[in-house]
């Protein structure tokens, strides 16, 4: 959807750099919301590890401050500083695999 909104309605609206700025927010929001859909899936199955409610914490965190940031970032012009929270949603990101990875791999702390 926000896909759509930003090839249609935004797209006269922005410059090329902001709407590339977008599509990874858009695109990075798209991967993380099938893993977090996979994890309901494994809970619903039965597979019961502490690991993954933090991959699921961690998923959600680093949406909202990577995707985040970076609509913020392509959407308020001259407010550069939002870029300084990307990283830290990728880190959250980052550390939602390593939990999924560390629960499959039968560890109990990330």
């Amino acid at each position: 959807m926000l896909g759509a909104f930003a090839a249609h309605g935004l797209k006269s609206r922005l410059s090329d750099y902001s709407m590339g700025i977008f599509e990874t927010a858009v695109k990075y929001q798209f991967y993380h919301v099938f893993a977090i859909l996979g994890l309901g899936l494994m809970v619903k199955s039965g597979i019961q590890h502490p690991m993954i409610a933090w991959s699921f914490r961690f998923f959600v965190t680093g949406i909202i401050l990577f995707s985040g940031s970076l609509y913020a970032l392509s959407l308020l012009a001259g407010k550069r500083w939002l870029g300084m929270i990307t990283p830290f949603g990728g880190l959250c990101l980052i550390a939602g695999w390593i939990c999924l990875f560390l629960a499959f791999s039968g560890k109990q702390n990330c």
